[in-house]
């Protein structure tokens, strides 16, 4: 079993060794200063797309909150109706 588990990981390892060689070469065949744009406007790129992720997170977490509390307003509303009704309907 232990064997299995470490070949996996030299396997993924390897993967991730040929991943990261030619992502680096796809830089190294580029004029520096062109490689470090294309970077700065990657990272620009994926920062903006992780700031709308967080941004739609707080949104639905706000959504769900606010839901829960008309929620419970709703709940207070319909069993001071019912409290209203019982109180009409026996006299008091």
């Amino acid at each position: 079993m232990q064997d299995t588990r470490e070949s996996s990981r030299n396997t993924e390892s390897t993967v991730w060794d040929v991943l990261r060689y030619l992502g680096d070469a796809s830089y190294a065949m580029l004029p520096r200063d062109v490689a470090h744009k294309i970077g700065e406007v990657k990272k620009n790129f994926w920062g903006g797309v992780c700031w709308l992720i967080e941004k739609e997170v707080e949104w639905t977490e706000a959504r769900v909150a606010g839901g829960d509390r008309l929620r419970e307003e709703w709940r207070d509303i319909a069993r001071r109706r019912a409290t209203d009704e019982t109180q009409r309907g026996s006299g008091i």
